[in-house]
């Protein structure tokens, strides 16, 4: 019975401090906004997602998101330097293909959105097969050295999380 309420229940409290987040405030209606809203959207969105992804390192889990906070820092002054101080003729845009070991799709996810979410990189494409994810760089003098960064900082770890 509380299976099919609450199908994926980490799911469900992430919405509900994500609401509560949002709204900025702990009130009586907020708070049972947050609950509907965690216990309708898992049990609409359970078809799409029948298992919930292993993690075989769930602590793991707590050093990536440090790393990736870590880098979003250093990217958003990084990008900053460049938008304030760099020529547009000094800029050198690359397109990356980066070769994926890791299979699973909530890892290619995270990885894409680690991507996304790091300023100055955006994943744009994913193969037909998952093998390689598409990667646009701001500013890869080296992109042979972003795609070794990418996949020792973050594939590495999904890898681990999700093995």
């Amino acid at each position: 019975m509380l299976r099919r309420v609450f199908p994926h229940p980490l799911l469900s409290l992430t919405l509900v401090a994500t609401w509560l987040l949002l709204v900025n405030q702990i009130t009586v209606n907020s708070l049972v906004f947050a609950v509907l809203l965690g216990i309708f959207i898992p049990m609409l969105t359970r078809p799409y997602w029948p298992e919930m992804p292993r993690l075989s390192r769930p602590l793991m889990v707590v050093e990536y998101v440090f790393v990736v906070l870590y880098d979003i820092v250093k990217a958003n002054i990084d990008v900053a330097l460049i938008v304030l101080f760099k020529r547009r003729a000094d800029l050198q845009p690359a397109w990356i293909s980066v070769p994926l070991d890791i299979r699973t799709p909530e890892a290619i996810t995270a990885l894409a959105a680690t991507i996304t979410l790091t300023p100055g990189t955006v994943s744009c494409d994913l193969s037909e097969n998952g093998h390689a994810i598409l990667v646009h760089a701001l500013h890869a003098p080296d992109p042979a050295a972003v795609r070794d960064d990418i996949k020792a900082r973050y594939e590495r770890r999904l890898k681990e999380i999700f093995a």
